[in-house]
């Protein structure tokens, strides 16, 4: 055997041990996993369909997203193992580990853990221009407001923000392209959107109609903030055609999460590939420009999945011990 020939079957023999232990690697691996995100015409919908389908694609395992009522159901779903991966809010996420979800009252749902950062959901509110609503102390009492499917961060909060800032309204549950029809055929007044910016619906809107995108003055903000987990936000003005100049708001982090039992090695790889390929998450939604593993800071309520910990401690970001499982 000359010397080339035992290089090269030793380099063979090398790649399939390597393949090897690859394969054995992901012998406890689910066969296909699903991505609980919300109601078509949201953020999260085009965020999580769009991020399960490059995991999929990446790390040769079968998935997608799946429409759900958001936040709090995707709490639900993560912590009973119907649903392997999700996108939630850090105000939900407190009250779901703390047994107070208004989807499971007295159930801690402990079965959920943090993967990595996704963007800051802004509360903001859109009407039509021909509406006179101008402000929020312009609507009308007894307006209907649509507030997003039933159970989502938006449905959970907005209604007491507004109730907070002294609004009197009819509230109107649904998806958020269906509101947004609602709203240009009249039927609803206003939209109180929680949502990653651009909301696919406002943006939908803007093609079709003009609207108001209504902003929260500072002495609202700043009550608001008060009573509420969220931080102050400003939407940029280049967010929508409408906007002439950033849009004072509130904001509250949102997070992927999985379930806790997953395998490690599997959330390993999940994570490195988010964390890893920011221009590819970017092309998905560009909220995705803060899905980077700087801003873990803003979870102080999930533990992180081991298999998460073990990517950002060996590319040197710390996790804070009460933090890991």
């Amino acid at each position: 055997m000359t010397t080339t020939t035992r290089i090269l079957t030793g380099t063979l023999a090398g790649a399939m041990l390597i393949a090897g232990s690859a394969q054995a690697d992901r012998s406890d691996w689910p066969q296909s996993f699903t991505v609980g995100t919300a109601s078509q015409g949201g953020t999260y919908f085009v965020y999580g369909s769009g991020w399960a389908n490059l995991i999929a694609d990446e790390l040769g395992v079968s998935g997608g997203g799946e429409v759900t009522g958001g936040p709090n159901q995707n709490l639900a779903l993560v912590h009973t193992g119907d649903l392997a991966l999700g996108l939630t809010t850090m105000g939900p996420a407190a009250e779901a580990l703390a047994g107070e979800s208004p989807l499971a009252p007295g159930v801690k749902l402990d079965n959920v853990c943090a993967l990595f950062p996704m963007y800051e959901t802004p509360f903001s509110i859109a009407t039509l221009a021909n509406s006179g609503i101008e402000s929020i102390s312009d609507i009308p009492d007894g307006a209907t407001i649509g507030f997003g499917p039933a159970a989502s961060t938006s449905d959970t909060y907005f209604p007491a923000i507004l109730e907070e800032l002294g609004v009197n309204f009819e509230r109107r549950n649904g998806g958020w392209n269906d509101l947004g029809g609602q709203l240009q055929d009249g039927l609803i007044d206003v939209i109180a959107f929680a949502a990653g910016i651009p909301i696919p619906a406002v943006s939908q809107l803007e093609v079709q109609t003009d609207v108001n995108i209504i902003e929260f003055t500072e002495e609202e903000q700043q009550q608001v903030i008060d009573a509420f987990p969220v931080s102050p936000f400003q939407i940029p003005a280049s967010t929508y055609q409408t906007l002439e100049e950033d849009a004072r708001a509130v904001s509250m982090w949102n997070f992927t999460i999985a379930g806790c039992d997953l395998p490690e090695d599997f959330v390993y790889e999940i994570t490195k590939l988010s964390m890893e390929n920011n221009d590819r998450m970017r092309d998905i939604h560009r909220s995705a420009q803060f899905s980077v593993p700087e801003n873990i800071e803003y979870n102080t309520v999930l533990p992180f999945h081991p298999g998460a910990v073990r990517w950002y401690e060996e590319n040197g970001y710390e996790i804070p011990a009460d933090l890991k499982l």
